[in-house]
C-alpha cells in the first residue's frame, strides 16, 4: 500500500529540498505541486541572472507560494557570485567598519538582488559570535568576537534583508562561534553552562528576535548542559524552552542541512534526523545539497512512519508545516523595491581594510598567494588579489611544501606581497613568512580571520576581514597595486 496522501502532503510541507543542475528536473517541480515547502539553490544551480530568474519561475509554476532559499551571506559565502566572488564584503568586514547603517544597506542590496531573481528566503545572516580564533567554519562569516557589536549588526542585517521582502534566517542557534570543529564533518561540543551562552552567544539572537526575524536556523552542536549527547537541532530544551519560551521567537525554526555529519551521524541517517528535529520543535527541515527524488521520498516515509508509531505527534507536524506556510505567505506580502548605491559593496570593503606598518613603495612586487582549502559552507570561490592587479606577477605557493629559496630567487630585488587566508592556523605559513622576511621586504595580506598572530619580520600586515571580490579589490587599492 502507498502512503496516505494527506500525511504525505503534510510531511512534504516541512521540507526544503534541492536538486542538481541549472534546470529544475520534473520531479523537483512535481513535488512542489504535491506539497513540498521549497528548494534551496546552491552554486551548481546558478549560471547567470537570466537563468536564475527562469529557474524561480519554473519552480513557481509548481506552486506559487514556494519557498526558494539560498545561502547568500556576502563575503566568503556566495552562491549568486560563486564564479567570481561576491561584490559585497562579509560580516567580519562590516563588523570591523562598525557602521550599522552600512550593514543594513549592504543587506538590503543583497536582498534586492535576490528578490529581483525570485528568491524569497536568505539563509543569512550568520549571527554567531566568533570567540574561537581556530574556528574552522564561522570565522569571517561572523560580525566579530564582541557579543554587543555582533548583536547590533545582526539586527541591522535582518532589517535590511526583510525591508525588501526577503525573509532572513539568523544562524546558527544557540551559537557556533566558540567551536573548533566543523559540524559538516562531526558533532562539535560547546561544554559551557547556559549562563555563558546567555552572556556570550545568545545576545545576537535576542537582538534579531526583537528585530522581527522571520526564521532562525539550528546548529548541529552539542551543548551538554542543554542538549545531552545530541545536537541542538534535536533538543526541545534549545528550540522550545530557550528559543521560543525564553526569547519569544514566533517564526519558523529551520534546521541546518540534515545531511551534515553533526546531524546525520547523531541520528543514524537523514530520515531519522528529520523525525528527531521535528519532535524537538523544528519547522522546516533543510535536507541538504545532494538531494534527489528518492531521498525526499525516504524522508517523507520516515516522517509518516513516525506519525504512525507515536514518535511524532500529528499536531506537532501540522504546526511545523503551518509555520513554513506562514513564512512563504509573509514573503509574498512584504517588502518594497530598494535602490542600491553604485559601488556600495566595494566602498564598504575599502572601509574595512586595516593596515599595520608601511605599504608605500610596492612597485611591481612578486605576489605570493598561499593555497588554502575552502570549507563546504564557502565552496570553491575565486579569491585573492590577482584579478585586481596591474604590473605585478602572481605565483601560487603551498605552505610547508613550496621552497622559500625558489620564491626568493623568483622575487629577485622586488618586494614580496604574501596573500593568505587564516594564516595563523595554516601549517607552515608562519615559517614561510619568516623565511621570506629574512631577505626581502614582505607585506602580508590576511584575507581570512586574522587571529592574534602578527609576523615579526614583515614590513606590513594588512587585514581585509574577508576574501570576496570586493575585499580583493579593496586590498589592491590600499597597496597601490590596483589596475
Amino acid at each position: 500500500m502507498g502512503l496516505d496522501e494527506g500525511l504525505r502532503r503534510l510531511a512534504l510541507g516541512t521540507l526544503l529540498a534541492a536538486y542538481p543542475g541549472p534546470v529544475p528536473p520534473d520531479w523537483a517541480v512535481d513535488l512542489l505541486a504535491e506539497g513540498l515547502a521549497g528548494h534551496t539553490l546552491f552554486g551548481t544551480n546558478i549560471h547567470d541572472p537570466a537563468q536564475v530568474a527562469a529557474t524561480t519561475a519554473a519552480l513557481r509554476a509548481g506552486r506559487p507560494d514556494v519557498l526558494i532559499a539560498i545561502d547568500e551571506e556576502g563575503g566568503d559565502v556566495t552562491r549568486l557570485a560563486h564564479a567570481t566572488g561576491s561584490p559585497y564584503p562579509g560580516n567580519a568586514a562590516l563588523g570591523a567598519v562598525d557602521d550599522p547603517t552600512l550593514t543594513r544597506q549592504v543587506y538590503a542590496a543583497i536582498g534586492a538582488e535576490l528578490a529581483a531573481l525570485g528568491i524569497n528566503l536568505d539563509l543569512a545572516p550568520t549571527v554567531d559570535v566568533n570567540t574561537a580564533d581556530e574556528n574552522p567554519v564561522i570565522g569571517t562569516r561572523s560580525f566579530g568576537a564582541d557579543p554587543v557589536r555582533v548583536a547590533v549588526h545582526s539586527a541591522a542585517a535582518v532589517v535590511g534583508l526583510q525591508s525588501v521582502g526577503v525573509a532572513a534566517c539568523a544562524k546558527h542557534f544557540p551559537g557556533h562561534g566558540a567551536t573548533v570543529a566543523d559540524s559538516h564533518y562531526e558533532l562539535p561540543t560547546v561544554d559551557v553552562p547556559p549562563a555563558v551562552l546567555r552572556e556570550r552567544d545568545l545576545p545576537p539572537f535576542a537582538a534579531v528576535v526583537d528585530a522581527g526575524v522571520r526564521a532562525v536556523m539550528t546548529a548541529h552542536i552539542r551543548v551538554p548542559a542543554l542538549t545531552g549527547d545530541g545536537p541542538a537541532t534535536f533538543s526541545r530544551a534549545v528550540l522550545v524552552d530557550l528559543l521560543r519560551t525564553e526569547y519569544g521567537f514566533t517564526g519558523a525554526v529551520i534546521t541546518d542541512a540534515l545531511e551534515m555529519k553533526g546531524a546525520a551521524l547523531a541520528a543514524g541517517g537523514v530520515g531519522p534526523a528529520a523525525v528527531r528535529a521535528l519532535a524537538a520543535g523544528a519547522d522546516l527541515l533543510c535536507i541538504g545539497a545532494k538531494v534527489d527524488a528518492d531521498l525526499v521520498e525516504h524522508v517523507v516515509e520516515e516522517i509518516v512512519a513516525a506519525l504512525a508509531d507515536g514518535r511524532l505527534d500529528r499536531a506537532r507536524v501540522e504546526e511545523a508545516a503551518g509555520r513554513a506556510a506562514e513564512l512563504a505567505a509573509w514573503t509574498g506580502a512584504a517588502g518594497a523595491a530598494a535602490e542600491t548605491p553604485d559601488g556600495l559593496g566595494y566602498a564598504a570593503a575599502l572601509r574595512a581594510v586595516r593596515v599595520e606598518g608601511d605599504v608605500t613603495g610596492l612597485t611591481a612586487p612578486l605576489v605570493v598567494q598561499v593555497h588554502t582549502t575552502s570549507t563546504i559552507a564557502e565552496g570553491r570561490v575565486p579569491w585573492g588579489l590577482g584579478p585586481h592587479l596591474a604590473g605585478a606577477e602572481v605565483v601560487r605557493a603551498v605552505a610547508g611544501e613550496t621552497d622559500p629559496d625558489e620564491l626568493r630567487a623568483l622575487a629577485g630585488d622586488r618586494p614580496v606581497v604574501l596573500v593568505g587566508r587564516h594564516l595563523h592556523r595554516l601549517p607552515g605559513a608562519r615559517e614561510l613568512v619568516d623565511a621570506l622576511a629574512a631577505t626581502h621586504r614582505v607585506t602580508v595580506v590576511e584575507m581570512g580571520w586574522p587571529g592574534g598572530w602578527r609576523p615579526a619580520g614583515a614590513r606590513a600586515f594588512v587585514t581585509t576581514y574577508g576574501a570576496s571580490h570586493a575585499n580583493g579589490r579593496a586590498a589592491a587599492q590600499v597597496l597601490g597595486l590596483a589596475g
